[in-house]
């Protein structure tokens, strides 16, 4: 048995300045200068989106936790006995918490997150809330193929998903990364994927552009860690977030927009910014379920079950390999 203090390490390419540090010269060279979403989750990134959670705008969280609240036996049940629980991103735990209080039986619980800071906080509390469980921290890069640890006597290998962090990739990419999952999860594995689905349009913008400014600032701060850790030289003060909804796609982008022509230094490399130019930073897509089934299909998963709310926001799909 692994202690629950100890911390597996999922084999990645190089460090992750080095890996921070290509992923801004590849992004901030292309035609549409983009940056992946996964660099927004440092340690104050990772708080930022914990108090957007928290938000009247936000109603992602609270609709998922309702769901899951609700519907949690069943959801446990058809899991079974047995099951290792992989989460992709650890988050604040709530609705991990009430998966696990309603597990039979688990043979261990694997957060997986980039943010070694963010996971050892997950292990931490579910720790303190489940001492018999062991807890196996794995840190890496969840969207990267990754090889998890072997829990001995597991019966099942079940991946959790929730949040919506589905709808960050684009559909394409969301196949070839359930593709992995049903891989990883093994013959008769399974996701518990929580995603959100298609609304009206001020409902959606006011969630990623909220009055306080919380996402603005979450946004921007992707720009501090730049700065930060790759002596980049942004300035805050000529830079603005600006949600978008895509109708084409489907989807709301997080855009970081230049307030004025001015050129940026990264890594040695210069790169100059036209007024009114943006750094694509984060796409939500927005799923009517028939969609997801069926790239969830391509990607070799059947739909065993499907929870929604009384107004079909959000749902939490149970997909088995």
């Amino acid at each position: 048995m692994i202690a629950s203090t100890e911390l597996a390490t999922a084999t990645g390419p190089g460090p992750e300045r080095e890996r921070f540090l290509s992923d801004v010269l590849e992004g901030l060279s292309r035609p549409q200068k983009d940056l992946p979403c996964k660099w927004l989750y440092d340690e104050r990134g990772s708080a930022l989106f914990e108090q957007i959670c928290d938000l009247p705008e936000y109603y992602l969280t609270r609709t998922e936790l309702a769901i899951m609240e609700r519907h949690v036996r069943g959801m446990a049940e058809a899991l079974g006995p047995g099951c290792a629980l992989v989460e992709y991103g650890s988050g604040s735990s709530l609705k991990t918490q009430l998966l696990l209080g309603h597990l039979r039986s688990p043979a261990a619980y694997l957060p997986v997150d980039i943010s070694p800071d963010a996971l050892a906080g997950a292990a931490e509390r579910l720790g303190r809330r489940f001492p018999g469980l062991p807890i196996v921290p794995v840190c890496a890069d969840f969207t990267a193929p990754l090889e998890l640890p072997v829990v001995p006597g597991a019966r099942r290998r079940a991946v959790y998903f929730p949040g919506s962090t589905i709808g960050n990739f684009h559909k394409l990419d969301a196949v070839s990364f359930l593709s992995r999952i049903r891989a990883e999860c093994g013959r008769g594995g399974a996701l518990l994927l929580g995603a959100d689905l298609l609304k009206d349009r001020k409902t959606l913008l006011a969630a990623y552009d909220d009055a306080r400014g919380v996402t603005a600032a979450f946004d921007l701060n992707l720009l501090v860690r730049a700065n930060r850790e790759l002596g980049a030289d942004f300035r805050l003060e000529a830079w603005e977030h600006e949600a978008r909804f895509n109708d084409r796609y489907g989807r709301i982008e997080m855009h970081l927009v230049s307030r004025a022509a001015q050129r940026v230094t990264v890594g040695g490399r210069t790169f100059a910014f036209r007024q009114g130019e943006t750094i694509f930073t984060e796409s939500s897509y927005k799923y009517g379920l028939p969609e997801l089934q069926a790239l969830a299909a391509i990607a070799g998963f059947h739909t065993e079950a499907c929870w929604s709310d009384p107004r079909a926001w959000f749902a939490v799909l149970l997909l088995v390999a």
